[in-house]
């Protein structure tokens, strides 16, 4: 297992050396061309105002063959510096586009990666890590890495050229004035990052206070409907009043403070600067330094000022990378579900197939059991209910026979093949099963009956027919193309079942499971569609889980489950005979 750390993150630089030698040769040569820069116009103050000339007066003589006056002087080294900081503009582009390309290749790679991880945890570790956290990590995070490897890395090249090339030149102009520079400019560069770093604290503050408000009212908006009906508006308007009172004190402590902070900087840093101008203009008068070398190395104080922060500021995004890939690798700590090989297939040469349980026990925490001792054996094309009271593990044992889950103890095998030998995804592939609250997506109906696969609509409108949605998507001005909206919110709870539904009449699977998945149906309706629904179960294994008498009556063989063990099992009429909790439970449903 690959856990993300720095040392991967250099592991992936490796492979991408074309781009970054060629990244690095660019940077180079903007360097080359960016150093000498800030020199050329200061030194036409001395050259030309004070007529010394030099090596820019002699050079432009000696190529246009005579002396020239002032304005041409002045006039060609203007073109010159504009032509070479135009040429920096473009290479410090080309650079950059080469390494977004690099990060960019390496963080999709991260989420590539991230995705394939997640799809193959198992249901019960998932269930125990929020999707808003998944989302956060794979985004936010992943963009801190990001940003880093494309922004910090790629300035921290140019930015330690730069500062080797300009402390060169400054040591050949003045090598005294050059190591005060040196020496004491970072340590400003140095203290005002660190103020603006402790100002980020309060930042994250308030954005932490930001995020625990977007939750609270996330919650409440989706719950209003519950919120309102319980005649808690009050209470809840109050709780979220408090979070925006949160927030607006932090942010007045995050504005007051990071202005001040702000201009402190600036006041170093302009403090700075006047020192090193001071300095300057004792050494003119105390060496031979001239006032146009003077005037270049004023330039070359705000060029150099500027990398040497970025350098300070790298170690910050360094350290946010190295904790946001810390919290990457969450993901990697989630459980993964077992992984079978395919070595046979008992669902492709047939219609339908056989279940065995043998001593299933489950469990999401240790010595907490839900299911115990579960031994089942269902027949090839056999009708089987499971019921139980709320609680006493009938969803957990239907997601276990489609393989969401696996079980802590116990054998599953299909036409006696062993669940080891088949695979996980074989299984849910031919084994379907209808949820009482199914998921939708923010789509079309279309789409959520096929999931985006090409189905002849043959097949669509016998599911549809089936699922007893005929009259109801007719009805509707865009039929199928009408989007039902997050989580299928425009649709009533039975409609969505009838969906669930459909959609299971598509996909044609082997063995079919219905987890309470007609529960929000009214008797008449649920009866249409088990009519509707007869032929095509017929000689599918079907497994219904229900709590209505009427629902469970076509069932051939009745498992009854109380606190994750079977304490009941036969025929229908005959539990029914019997004076045991089954019996018991629907003598008392029917008397309401």
């Amino acid at each position: 297992m690959q856990k993300y750390s720095l040392k991967y993150i250099l592991q992936e630089l490796k492979h991408y050396k074309k781009e970054l030698i060629i990244a690095n040769l660019i940077a180079l040569l903007a360097v080359v061309i960016i150093t000498p820069t800030p020199l050329l116009i200061p030194l036409l103050v001395d050259e030309v105002l004070l007529d010394k000339p030099g090596v820019v007066v002699n050079s432009v003589n000696s190529i246009l063959g005579k002396p020239q006056e002032s304005y041409v002087y002045v006039l060609i080294v203007l073109v010159m510096t504009i032509i070479l900081r135009a040429l920096f503009f473009i290479l410090s582009v080309l650079h950059n586009w080469l390494f977004s390309i690099v990060s960019k290749n390496i963080t999709y790679k991260i989420r590539k990666d991230l995705l394939n991880r997640i799809s193959k945890v198992s249901l019960s570790e998932y269930e125990n890590f929020s999707s808003g956290k998944i989302l956060s990590l794979m985004m936010i995070d992943v963009d801190t890495v990001d940003k880093f490897l494309s922004i910090s890395i790629s300035r921290l090249i140019i930015s330690i050229l730069t500062v080797v090339a300009i402390g060169f030149v400054l040591l050949m102009i003045h090598w005294q004035l050059a190591l005060f520079i040196l020496l004491l400019n970072p340590f400003i560069m140095f203290l005002t990052a660190k103020i603006a770093r402790k100002v980020s604290k309060f930042k994250k503050q308030e954005n932490a206070k930001i995020a625990i408000f977007q939750e609270a009212l996330g919650e409440t908006l989706d719950l209003f409907a519950q919120v309102k009906a319980s005649n808690q508006e009050s209470k809840f308007v109050q709780k979220l009043t408090n979070r925006a009172k949160d927030i607006k004190n932090a942010a007045i402590e995050f504005e007051y403070k990071s202005d001040a902070a702000s201009k402190f900087s600036f006041l170093l840093f302009l403090a700075g600067f006047e020192i090193f101008r001071a300095a300057g203009i004792l050494v003119v008068a105390y060496s031979d330094l001239s006032i146009g070398l003077m005037l270049g190395v004023f330039g070359y104080l705000w060029v150099i000022m500027n990398p040497i922060n970025e350098i300070i500021n790298i170690q910050y995004a360094f350290a946010n990378a190295k904790a946001a890939l810390n919290r990457i690798n969450a993901i990697y700590d989630m459980k993964l579900e077992p992984h079978y090989k395919h070595i046979k297939n008992p669902f492709s040469n047939s219609l339908t197939n056989s279940i065995e349980l043998k001593d299933i026990y489950f469990e999401h925490d240790k010595d907490k059991p839900i299911l115990k001792n579960i031994n089942m054996s269902i027949k090839k094309g056999s009708k089987v209910a499971i019921v139980g009271a709320s609680g006493s593990g009938k969803t957990t044992l239907a997601q276990i026979i489609v393989g969401f889950y696996s079980p802590t103890k116990g054998e599953i095998s299909f036409d006696e093949i062993n669940i080891k030998e088949i695979g996980l995804d074989v299984v849910r592939e031919h084994a379907f099963l209808v949820l009482q609250a199914p998921t939708l997506f923010n789509d079309t109906i279309k789409f959520n009956l096929t999931f985006g696969e090409n189905v002849d609509d043959t097949e669509i409108k016998r599911a549809i027919k089936i699922a007893q949605l005929e009259e109801f998507i007719n009805s509707l001005p865009k039929k199928l193309d009408t989007i039902v909206g997050a989580n299928g919110v425009k649709l009533s709870g039975g409609q969505r079942q009838r969906i669930s539904i459909a959609r299971m009449v598509i996909a044609n699977p082997n063995i079919v499971i219905l987890d309470e998945s007609t529960s929000a149906l009214d008797v008449q309706t649920e009866s249409k569609l088990f009519d509707e629904l007869s032929l095509f179960l017929k000689g599918r294994t079907t497994i219904i889980v229900a709590h209505r008498l009427s629902t469970i009556k076509q069932a051939d063989f009745v498992y009854v489950l109380d606190k994750g063990e079977i304490i009941q099992k036969g025929v229908l009429e005959e539990l029914l005979a019997q004076d045991g909790k089954f019996a018991q439970y629907f003598n008392r449903r029917k008397k309401r």
